[in-house]
Parts: C-alpha cells; sequence; structure tokens
C-alpha cells in the first residue's frame, strides 16, 4: 500500500514538473520579443535591470509566503552556498549571451545553442544521474543530433553563442537539480549573488554617462522591470520542473524554446531561412515526437500495470 501511494505521488510529482516545463519553455520561446522591443540598451544594462528586479520580486513573493527562512537555511549551508553562487554565474553567463545574440541579430544562432542544449542535459543525465535510455529514445535522441549538426554546417562557422547558451544553461540546469532548495528561494539566492555586480555595473554607467541613461524614459524603464517578472516567471517554472522530472525529459522539453525562437526570427525578424536550417527544424520536430509518443505509451502502461 504504501509503495503504490508513493508511485502515484511521484507520478502526479513528474505530472506537475511536466506541466510546469513546458509552460517555461514556451514562455521562454517568446522573450525575445521583449528585448527586441529594447533595442538600443546595452545587453549588459538590460540583464542587470533584469537580475535587480527579478530580486525584489522573488523577495516580495517569499515575504509574502512567509517563506524567507529557506534562504537563509540555504545560505547557512555550505554545500548548498557553493552551488548556489556557481549557478548564479552560470546564470548571468547565460543571459548576457542571450540577450546579446537577439539585440545583434543572432536569433536563429541563439535558437541553435538550445537546439544544441537538450543533448547537453540528457549527457548530464546518463553520466552524472546514470539514467538510461531505452531504444526509441536513443532513436529520438539521434534524430536530434543529425539535425544539429545540419545545423552547424548551415551556419558556415563555429557557433560560438550558440555553443556558450548550450554549455551555460546545461551546467546550470545540474547545480539546480542537485542544490538543496526549492524553486523560488533558489532564484532569491542566485539573484541576490548577482545583484552587488549588477547594481555595480549600473552605477559605473550612471556615473560615467552623467545620467541615468535609458532609464529616464518612462516607457524604456518600464519595459526593463517587465524584465524581472517575466525572467522570474521562466525560472521558478523551471526550477519547479527540473527537481521533478528526468534529465532527459527536461532535455526534450526544451526543444519548445527554440522552436518558438526559430519561427521568430524567420518571420518577426527577418533572418533568412535556407533548405538545410529548414530540414533540421523538420529533424527536431520528428525527433521530440517519438519522444514524447514514446514517453506517453509508457506512462499509459505503468499507469495500467499499476492497480493489478
Amino acid at each position: 500500500m504504501t509503495s503504490l501511494s508513493m508511485t502515484s505521488d511521484d507520478a502526479k510529482a513528474a505530472q506537475a514538473g511536466l506541466i510546469a516545463g513546458v509552460l517555461c519553455y514556451a514562455t521562454w520561446g517568446f522573450l525575445p520579443l521583449l528585448f527586441k522591443v529594447l533595442d538600443g540598451v546595452p545587453s549588459p544594462t538590460i540583464v542587470a535591470d533584469r537580475s535587480l528586479w527579478s530580486l525584489m520580486l522573488v523577495a516580495v513573493i517569499l515575504l509574502g509566503i512567509g517563506r524567507m527562512g529557506e534562504v537563509r537555511t540555504a545560505l547557512a549551508d555550505a554545500a548548498t552556498r557553493r552551488s548556489m553562487l556557481i549557478s548564479a554565474l552560470l546564470l548571468g553567463s547565460n543571459w548576457l549571451l542571450y540577450v546579446y545574440a537577439i539585440e545583434s541579430g543572432q536569433v536563429l544562432e541563439a535558437s541553435f545553442g538550445y537546439f544544441i542544449n537538450p543533448l547537453m542535459n540528457v549527457a548530464i543525465g546518463v553520466v552524472l544521474f546514470g539514467e538510461r535510455q531505452n531504444r526509441w529514445q536513443v532513436v529520438s535522441i539521434a534524430l536530434a543530433a543529425i539535425a544539429i549538426i545540419i545545423q552547424a554546417v548551415a551556419l558556415g562557422s563555429v557557433p560560438i553563442i550558440a555553443l556558450g547558451l548550450a554549455l551555460t544553461f546545461a551546467a546550470y540546469a545540474y547545480f539546480r537539480k542537485t542544490a538543496k532548495v526549492s524553486s523560488a528561494a533558489g532564484l532569491f539566492v542566485e539573484t541576490l549573488f548577482i545583484a552587488p555586480v549588477a547594481a555595480g555595473y549600473l552605477i559605473y554607467t550612471f556615473v560615467r554617462d552623467g545620467g541615468v541613461g535609458p532609464h529616464a524614459d518612462p516607457a524604456t524603464l518600464g519595459l526593463l522591470a517587465l524584465t524581472g517578472p517575466a525572467t522570474t516567471l521562466t525560472l521558478l517554472l523551471f526550477a519547479f520542473a527540473v527537481r521533478r522530472v528526468r534529465m532527459t525529459t527536461i532535455g526534450m522539453l526544451q526543444y519548445i524554446s527554440p522552436s518558438i525562437q526559430f519561427v521568430l526570427a524567420i518571420t518577426l525578424f527577418g533572418e533568412h531561412l535556407g533548405p538545410v536550417r529548414l530540414a533540421s527544424f523538420g529533424l527536431i520536430w520528428v525527433s521530440l515526437l517519438i519522444f514524447t509518443a514514446d514517453s506517453f505509451f509508457r506512462r499509459r502502461a505503468a499507469s495500467v500495470e499499476g492497480p493489478a
């Protein structure tokens, strides 16, 4: 009875994590629209504002639900503090690369980077967590790998931004999964570590430029403030999901975000789409379809066998 109850609880947690993951990556996919509107504001300024507004919002959330004690517990533990510091550095680097890619008209390469990222997560799942793949999962991952190779050939050069985005976020996912801290408290600690650098940079630019720069415009200031909630929502959903589902599943869900970015790049942002890139995009979706179908049928079979 206890075993069945635990299995049911695990299944519910995994389902909640899956829903959070889908919402996270769908939201993430549309973030370029916000950053594109902020075109002209330097990438470091956007990231600095993003960090500080996120910190304030998460602080309000934690105070409102009475969970600031989790932050104190996390900061009191040396191992957790170390993991969160590393994840903060990785997150800040990823944000900077991502915003730079959007502002410099390289949304396709950013999309490519997040297509690579799932394979990085799968590798982490296999190597560090001992996760095993069945035959159809191997097929789906192989198709994704082929699609990524085609993308690399189509780019015609080493995609430094893409590789940087993939590596920093895969490593971030690993540290967030292993850190013993809740979603909201973890995000607060991360942004708390980033905050001094962010505030220092903004103060430096204010002194250097003799004014508050883009912050003087109310509309721009409002958009910069909006980066806080946009970031907080996606990262809270991500942190919730990554602690409840397998790294392999997280890896495959991440195709949602770059697919949306890919479509935005070729429709709204006017970036060129050749037949090679189109073929690789199709392979990615076939890969995701196979993985999703396999996961669905295995969960359905498990639910049928459970009561027996």
